[in-house]
């Protein structure tokens, strides 16, 4: 389920959904989302001063806090 919410959030704010692409790596006690967006639309998912990418993480973390799992994000370049 954060898998699809990463990529939806991701989605909407480039300009090249079709290059964003969400990786999951499965931990024991933690879950690691690997993010990929185009070059050119890297800094909209950071946005200024990583704000986006904050409230992301927030997002997140609020959607995972049920399942008893960590979850992190981690956006590559």
């Amino acid at each position: 389920m954060e898998k699809d919410l990463v990529e939806y959030i991701a989605k909407s704010l480039v300009d090249d959904p079709g290059a964003v692409t969400v990786n999951e790596v499965e931990g024991e006690k933690a879950t690691i989302l690997e993010l990929r967006v185009a070059p050119d639309d890297i800094g909209k998912v950071i946005g200024k001063y990583g704000r986006i990418a904050k409230a992301m993480r927030t997002v997140l973390s609020a959607s995972s806090g049920k399942s008893g799992k960590r979850v992190s994000l981690e956006i590559l370049d």
